[in-house]
């Protein structure tokens, strides 16, 4: 999957809109998304061929600022270059969600605008986020903000990837009327020059990610493992047996899980190594924290769903490290 951000502030420094899309991004990695962004106070004259940009993607945030007045004058003048040379056809096919971080009045007028404007290009637009504050203290200080911004972009990624439709409205219908497909194709000199701005960061992050991976890959081959206790000779209830009997190790993968099983009252603690630590505690810190229904849980460990699905769908919500959280359905299968 690949999302493109498009920020629209001026780059200050203590402008709160950089904190959330700094957030987002994270997010998205995290959930292994392959995430462009843009700045078009970097490259004003650029803003032109930034539709061409929108081709390759599948979904796109849009990042505004509010300073005084409406979604200011980057954000518009790239919108109306989409009205202009976007490809429409591929446009129609693109899931947008607004962020508009106010230090003034209107986020949430400046909202709706930036749904209005891609519902009218014949995108499809989800409801963003919209919030005004002084500093992005504010937002850095409240755990329960910041895991609003996690749950919006995680609701924003299951958009794109089951590919929902949303019922037609009048906005589009203003597309279908107005909107002639004459797209403007960028000339190759023009598309040779948007491909180097967009490569030389690409392959940077590339390899550092890659840098990054090898680390703590050889990170962990290095670092001792801890001892694990031997399996309890008997289990606690069925779940317990179920992660037991369905534990599969993976070399060289250590990993700290705590599951919430609201509809019991109780937390999961599982430890990951060569061996396997499983039962009931107190919540603790871990890698990875879950939280899923008890019929859930049983559906997985006897093969009728997976750790993958329930959270797509919702059923399962997580919180920490998604690549720890990919693991489970590798290293607890039938």
């Amino acid at each position: 999957m690949k999302v493109n951000v498009y920020y629209g502030g001026r780059g200050l420094l203590e402008d709160p809109t950089l904190f959330v899309v700094d957030r987002i991004i994270q997010v998205l990695q995290e959930l292994r998304v392959e995430v462009t962004r843009y700045n078009m106070y970097e490259d004003k004259s650029g803003i032109a061929t930034l539709p061409n940009t929108l081709k390759e993607c599948d979904g796109v945030i849009l990042a505004a600022s509010v300073e005084w007045f409406g979604i200011g004058g980057y954000m518009q003048q790239f919108l109306d270059m989409c009205w202009l040379y976007a490809d429409k056809e591929k446009l129609s096919t693109l899931y947008m969600m607004p962020v508009v971080v106010a230090t003034a009045y209107g986020e949430q007028d400046a909202e709706l605008s930036l749904r209005k404007a891609w519902d009218v290009l014949g995108g499809i637009s989800e409801p963003g986020l919209a919030t005004y504050v002084d500093s992005q203290e504010i937002l850095e200080q409240e755990p329960g903000y910041l895991r609003l911004i996690e749950k919006k972009t995680e609701d924003f990624y299951r958009l794109i990837n089951k590919k929902s439709i949303k019922l037609p409205t009048s906005n589009t219908a203003v597309k279908n009327t107005l909107i002639k497909q004459n797209n403007i194709n960028l000339t190759p000199q023009e598309s040779e020059q948007l491909s180097k701005f967009v490569a030389d960061d690409g392959y940077v992050k590339k390899q550092k990610e890659d840098i990054e991976e090898l680390a703590a890959m050889f990170k962990q081959m290095l670092g001792d493992e801890d001892e694990v206790p031997e399996p309890p000779s008997e289990y606690e209830d069925d779940i317990v047996e179920g992660f037991y009997n369905n534990f599969h190790p993976e070399t060289g993968f250590t990993a700290s899980y705590v599951v919430i099983i609201p509809d019991m009252g109780k937390n999961l603690i599982i430890h990951v190594g060569q061996n396997l630590q499983c039962g009931y505690g107190p919540e603790e810190d871990a890698d990875v924290k879950l939280k899923a229904g008890s019929s859930m849980i049983r559906a997985i460990l006897i093969g009728k769903n997976s750790f993958q699905k329930g959270f797509m769908s919702g059923e399962i919500t997580a919180k920490g490290n998604f690549k720890t959280l990919r693991m489970l359905d590798q290293i607890f299968h039938i």
